[in-house]
């Protein structure tokens, strides 16, 4: 038996923003545009019974009039690129509506509810409605199921002493990953890193009780270097800024460092990684003297900033 509940008092807009809600969609996807957007593709006048949803093949320039029409809401012909990138695009990638296949910049070009989103919408406030919504997600991934997968394949897996972890992505945490994998395994062999943090995630990785023991001060945490790598088969400590656009190895962040390490009793090397050979000339006038280079896309290499010396403590 199905019962039905139109007669319960709620916008339309606000029962679009429900349905939304409950098909798991993200909040962003669930503006007034997107709401209304379906509300036309649907034919959904503000009176009209859910359960006479239709899904007629419909172009932009469609929707816009029927939100005049119908909903006293005015979009400009010129916002038809917004309401494909902010409500259909996304409406699309969920399976939510389909396109008739011509070219875009066609003036027949048009979308429709699928037909299961079509049923769904039918459906709304009658006692079907939730198996219905639980039907279509067991066989339909929701958009932030679909928005998670995507953000997790963008993320840098990392090896830091056999455990993997996520970088978020960008060019500091690629080069992070570079002074992890690249630079650690030819000029700090064996070192374990003690720490390194991400562009989103400030403590990704801190090993507290290692640092101690070295007597390193990490209650100055928001000063630490962007990853510290340890070596305790020649006792070097590697202190090693990732530079992308701010943070080399200045005269005065040495000085930082080491007011931070003055407990150290092991020997300490500075180093400024950058991802190429360009960046490393924009800050080459302000790197410390006695400090070390090293530069991604050249890995075997280093320049070091020590006279007559080479790698090693100061």
């Amino acid at each position: 038996m199905r019962l039905d509940f139109e007669g319960l008092s709620m916008s339309k807009l606000d029962d679009m923003k429900n349905i939304l809600g409950a098909l798991q969609v993200p909040e962003r996807q669930q503006s007034e545009l997107c709401c209304y957007t379906l509300l036309a593709l649907a034919g959904l006048e503000k009176k009209t019974f859910w359960k006479d949803a239709k899904n007629e093949w419909t172009r932009i320039h469609d929707v816009i009039l029927f939100l005049r029409t119908y909903y006293g809401k005015v979009y400009a012909e010129n916002s038809r690129e917004t309401i494909r990138k902010q409500a259909l695009h996304h409406f699309r990638t969920a399976a939510f509506i389909e396109d008739n296949g011509k070219a875009t910049n066609s003036p027949d070009y048009s979308y429709r509810l699928t037909s299961e989103m079509l049923d769904l919408l039918r459906c709304y406030r009658t006692s079907e409605w939730n198996a219905k919504v639980t039907e279509f997600l067991a066989t339909h991934e929701s958009l932030k199921q679909i928005y998670k997968s995507r953000r997790e394949m963008k993320k840098i897996s990392v090896d830091v002493n056999g455990v993997n972890l996520s970088f978020s992505p960008g060019k500091h945490n690629q080069l992070q990953k570079a002074i992890l994998e690249e630079f650690a395994s030819r000029f700090a062999p064996n070192s374990k890193c003690l720490y390194v943090g991400d562009t989103t995630e400030k403590d990704l990785y801190k090993d507290v009780d290692a640092l101690h023991e070295l007597g390193l001060d990490i209650s100055l945490h928001d000063k630490m270097p962007d990853v510290v790598l340890y070596s305790p088969e020649k006792k070097w400590l590697f202190f090693v800024e990732a530079v992308t656009s701010v943070g080399a190895m200045s005269p005065k962040r040495v000085r930082e460092l080491q007011e931070m390490s003055a407990k150290v009793q092991v020997g300490i090397i500075y180093v400024t990684a950058f991802l190429d050979f360009a960046t490393y000339k924009r800050f080459a006038a302000e790197l410390a003297w006695e400090t070390e280079v090293w530069i991604a896309d050249k890995p075997d290499h280093m320049i070091h900033l020590n006279g007559n010396n080479f790698l090693g403590p100061r």
